[in-house]
């Protein structure tokens, strides 16, 4: 995995064993020998992982922290600190101002590839989900949502009952969020695991030596917990068992004498994390429906029955099967605009989008592609499935009127051009653009001819 490191510490023999080290497993070191030299090389270099020493000439470590998460430049950039100091207040300083590890120097070097492997991992995931809704926020879709926030949800798995009592206790005295006790089978319950915890504590053995090792993989493997933050607690502070952990995609891992302050700190931090990447990740979501629904009508938009209906007629093609496409179009709408103003109009397409919607079956395609105009495609349906279909519509437009609040109920109807593709009345290999475009055709003498009627495309005649 490469991926630009920068090194920040005073000592300059530090700085060099450090970049031979990251420089060797095939990283890309950046040194900087103070605070002030960090911040203005994070900003103008992002690297994707800061190396921090507590101890800096002009300004402690924990400040760089802070004015890097107060940047916004910089803010999302993992922190590392990387200091000999040991004791508990360096440790809960530099976790209060953003760090995401605070390694010793002693660590060993496999632990400390293996935290940098894991927490770049995290930091690619999240810089593609920004890459993926970037053009979708440049289109205005998926802003923000406001809100308050609800407590999160924290699931402590242990293998003695008294263990899991103790965190829940040391977390609870420093924490407002939920704390869930369960068992490992109930961890991997399913739809018994209500709420799904955004973070998970394990014990590192849990019921046997790896335990808690085994669990995280089932856990993410599973699109349920997928995406919950996890924390490994383990008996010594160092060792081979740390580096597994993290290359197994332990969100953290803390030794099981961890300081009760510094736990809650960490796990708090973890719980921060994993609301953000949630949030994004249901940014990308909505956008992405968003980019093919139709606002108004909650129907799939043209460009997507476009590219779904090349889906239909490929698959029609493999199997040797029919499909027809329908276009309807209201008659004379523009007189309900006219008349009733577009508020009336919305109304009247938003009840006409819900009808169809109701007289299609389960795998048909329905898009609102225009004004007044839908598009319906039948996947499987030949002339005579596809014209009673055509009728049916037709029929739910008409022989209902439709309510405007204010003015009497308006009858309205609609015209559909059909056209079908079944192998003897269409050309196997004939372009989606081409059935639509007979649809429409069709739709124009459906509209010359007295409207609110079928007419089938000559094709297909």
């Amino acid at each position: 995995m490469s991926g630009k490191i920068l090194i920040v510490d005073d000592v300059a023999t530090n700085r060099i064993v450090f970049k031979v080290k990251l420089g060797a497993a095939c990283y890309t070191p950046i040194l900087a020998a103070n605070g002030e030299s960090c911040l203005a090389i994070a900003r103008q270099a992002k690297p994707d992982l800061i190396l921090l020493d507590l101890i800096l000439p002009d300004m402690c470590g924990a400040e760089v922290l802070r004015r890097l998460r107060a940047d916004p430049e910089t803010a999302a950039i993992p922190v590392v600190v990387f200091s000999a100091e040991e004791d508990c207040r360096s440790r809960l300083a530099a976790f209060s101002a953003g760090a995401d590890d605070y390694l010793a120097k002693s660590t060993d070097d496999q632990t400390l590839l293996a935290r940098l492997r894991n927490l770049l991992r995290e930091r690619e995931e999240i810089t593609e989900l920004e890459n993926g809704g970037a053009p979708i926020r440049a289109l205005g879709f998926a802003e923000p949502k406001a809100g308050f926030e609800m407590p999160g949800t924290i699931a402590l798995v242990t293998h003695l009952p008294e263990t899991a009592l103790r965190w829940r206790r040391e977390l609870g005295a420093n924490m407002s969020d939920k704390m869930m006790m369960i068992s490992r089978e109930t961890a991997l319950s399913g739809a018994a695991l209500s709420p799904v915890p955004d973070v998970f504590v394990i014990e590192y053995d849990l019921a046997d030596p790896i335990g808690g090792l085994r669990l995280m993989s089932e856990l993410r493997s599973r699109p349920q917990t997928r995406h919950s933050a996890i924390c490994i607690v383990k008996k010594d502070r160092i060792g081979g068992e740390s580096a597994i952990a993290f290359d197994l995609g332990a969100n953290d891992v803390v030794p099981a004498s961890v300081d009760p302050r510094e736990f809650s700190v960490r796990v708090a931090r973890l719980l921060q994390r994993k609301r953000a990447a949630d949030k994004l990740r249901t940014s990308v979501r909505d956008g992405l429906r968003m980019a093919v629904i139709d606002p108004l009508t909650g129907l799939f938009n043209r460009r997507y029955a476009v590219s779904q209906l090349g889906v239909i007629a490929a698959k029609a093609r493999e199997a040797a099967q029919p499909f027809s496409v329908m276009v309807l179009d209201l008659d004379l709408f523009k007189n309900v605009n006219d008349h009733f103003g577009h508020a009336a109009g919305d109304t009247v397409l938003t009840e006409v989008a819900r009808r169809l919607a109701i007289n299609i079956r389960h795998q048909d395609l329905l898009a609102r592609i225009g004004g007044e105009e839908f598009l319906i495609a039948l996947p499987g349906a030949d002339l005579k499935d596809a014209k009673l279909i055509a009728e049916r519509l037709c029929n739910a437009v008409h022989d209902t009127p439709f309510a405007i609040p204010g003015f009497a109920p308006l009858a309205l109807t609609a015209s559909i051009g059909l056209a079908v593709c079944d192998g003897r009345l269409c050309r196997p290999d004939e372009p989606v653009s081409r059935v639509i475009n007979r649809a429409d055709q069709a739709l124009m003498v459906a509209k010359s001819g007295g409207r609110n009627q079928v007419t089938i495309s000559k094709t297909a005649a």
